[in-house]
């Protein structure tokens, strides 16, 4: 965590959901709300893992606020593992919350980058215009059927993925993207949790940041 981040507890669909809250640099116009999700919370994923933290942190130093959340079961938050259905509520639910009009931004990682795009797909008719930025990392293609990114909105869209993941297939995310004509940016020699690479990691992140 850093010093501008905050701690809370609120209740959504299935009681408490914990949170972090990342504060937009002071130094940055402020752009609006960002929400990351994590990854798989049965394989050990956090709103603490290490490539979440790297979103958020790119998202802050780029003037959004960030919110960052434990999937139900996780941490503090009540709730069980609901294979993505409930986490899309929770996820839907603290945008309106926290953002129910204005710009917002959504990123996630892994299992994180599905429940982000299944959000998306549910939301997008209605919130196409404030919604900013899409940032997707090591999606969970291999392992869920991920909702396609509607066409009007691919240039608002960053998807990264590690060369050599050997927890989702690079394969399977360009056979995801394929059909879509949706651009993947991929980073050499670089496995699903970016080992060694976070740096790289944010600095593409916040390149995109600056050009929507």
């Amino acid at each position: 965590m850093n010093s501008k981040t905050e701690r809370s507890i609120i209740q959504g669909p299935a009681g408490a959901i914990e949170c972090l809250k990342d504060l937009a640099s002071a130094e940055i116009p402020f752009k609006g709300w960002a929400f990351v999700a994590h990854p798989h919370p049965l394989f050990g994923g956090t709103m603490d893992n290490k490539v979440v933290q790297t979103l958020a942190r790119s998202f802050s130093q780029n003037g959004w606020n960030v919110v960052r959340f434990n999937f139900r079961g996780v941490g503090q938050s009540e709730g069980v593992h609901d294979n993505g259905v409930g986490e899309v509520q929770d996820l839907l639910f603290l945008i309106n919350y926290f953002a129910a009009s204005g710009p917002i931004a959504m990123a996630g990682f892994s299992f994180g980058a599905f429940v982000t795009s299944s959000a998306i797909s549910q939301i997008y008719t209605t919130r196409e215009s404030d919604i900013k930025s899409i940032v997707l990392v090591g999606t969970a293609a291999s392992r869920f059927t991920v909702p396609m990114i509607a066409q009007s909105m691919h240039d608002k869209v960053l998807v990264l993925h590690g060369e050599i993941d050997d927890t989702v297939p690079l394969q399977n995310v360009l056979d995801w993207a394929r059909p879509q004509s949706l651009a993947v940016t991929v980073i050499p020699g670089v496995e699903h949790f970016f080992h060694g690479q976070l740096p790289l990691l944010k600095n593409l992140i916040s390149r995109h940041l600056r050009l929507v």
